[in-house]
């Protein structure tokens, strides 16, 4: 069983959570200590993941579509689907990205919006690891205003055809199966698309200096024929696929401070351990502060988060406290990853910690699922009843 780490103890973090949720955070944790950080830091160098394996053990202890009901989903709160994204970010952006995007993303729109025979086909099998999805919204010129996609789908008889690029897909090059957002004469709709369909292509993206330890794709679509048994049935205009954003920004904001956390208490361990002047950087005034504030921010992220866990559970959580969410974490988690690194001085900068790794990470963690001034103006607008964004 993990041991509560001083942070923890300091905010008593774990006097808010009941004991099935502190079973579940130590079981990710317990798992992501013992499978995946022994190897995460060759896995950035190597800009690779193993993640078709990785999904499977993940599916093992049930972390994918954790808060999902039926069809093989474990069913779980919206909190401890958080604190399992947390554990597993503490480890690496790239392992919680997998995660988010397979069951709050590409299973989400099946299970919120998809006909009994999609979901039945796929999520027992996604639930289990042995199915991959991905989710196909963003464009290469349309990333924060998704309405201007370009991908099209168009009747032909009794199918449809699809057309376009999407970019930036995370599991793309190793899905099973894409959920793919198209403009259509009725508006934006969601297709469940096989990705041994012809015409479907997915290069990987690399040359990448964030979110090594990730798969990152294009997806290309090219006249890709379709029946009618792949339109997701219960989704038509924008509404689908923001709905499922606003699920994996959810799981964003306890990740990036899991990221945070880690950070922090590196920082920590390695200025109690190392000596300046003859005595530990942990007895310098400075370093304190800079300890003391940065922990204050992780506690107050994880506070934050539990609150919005507690909403969602209750189903009374909206968009607005999503994107407030959001974006204090990644701010906060970003700016506290940078601090880190300084007071490990040149060691900050290698792999043999982890602190670089999660400030190079958290600066796509920062922009994506809605960058920080898409939420800014988000809350903006909540708060006067102005929308800014044009």
């Amino acid at each position: 069983m993990s041991r509560p780490s001083t942070l923890t103890q300091l905010f008593a973090l774990d006097s808010l959570l009941d004991a099935d949720e502190i079973a579940i955070r130590d079981t990710v944790r317990d798992f992501a200590d013992a499978r995946l950080r022994p190897h995460i830091a060759d896995w950035f160098e190597d800009a690779r993941l193993p993640a078709r394996e990785i999904a499977k053990e993940l599916g093992q202890i049930g972390a994918l579509g954790m808060h999902l009901e039926g069809y093989g989903c474990p069913g779980m709160t919206a909190t401890a689907y958080g604190l399992a994204c947390l554990e597993l970010e503490a480890v690496d952006s790239g392992i919680r990205s997998l995660v988010s995007v397979q069951g709050s993303l590409a299973m989400f729109s099946i299970h919120h919006w998809g006909s009994e025979e999609q979901k039945n086909e796929w999520l027992p099998r996604m639930a289990a690891g042995d199915a991959i999805g991905c989710f196909g919204l963003t464009e290469p010129d349309f990333g924060s205003n998704p309405s201007g996609m370009r991908t099209n789908a168009k009747r032909d008889g009794g199918d449809w055809l699809l057309n376009g690029t999407k970019m930036w897909i995370t599991n793309g090059s190793i899905a099973d199966v894409a959920v793919v957002w198209a403009q259509t004469d009725e508006g934006i709709r969601g297709f469940v698309v096989p990705t041994d369909t012809p015409g479907f292509s997915a290069p990987e993206i690399h040359k990448k200096m964030s979110l090594r330890a990730s798969v990152t794709s294009e997806l290309v679509l090219d006249n890709v024929r379709l029946p009618e048994s792949a339109v997701l049935p219960k989704a038509q205009g924008l509404r689908g696929p923001l709905t499922s954003l606003g699920e994996a920004r959810f799981g964003i904001i306890f990740g990036a401070i899991g990221a945070a956390r880690d950070c922090l208490e590196t920082a920590i361990d390695y200025a109690r351990s190392r000596e300046v002047f003859d005595k530990p950087l942990a007895g310098y005034q400075l370093t304190q502060a800079k300890i003391a504030d940065m922990a204050l921010e992780v506690g107050k992220g994880h506070l934050l988060a539990y609150h919005l866990g507690r909403l969602k559970d209750r189903g009374e959580i909206t968009p607005e406290q999503v994107s407030t969410g959001k974006l204090n974490n990644t701010r906060e988690a970003i700016k506290i990853a940078r601090e880190c690194r300084t007071i490990l001085g040149a060691n900050g900068i290698t792999l043999e910690y982890p602190v670089i790794r999660h400030a190079n990470n958290l600066e796509s963690v920062l922009t994506y699922e809605g960058t920080s001034e898409v939420h800014q103006l988000t809350i903006g607008r909540a708060l006067t009843g102005e929308t800014a964004f044009r």
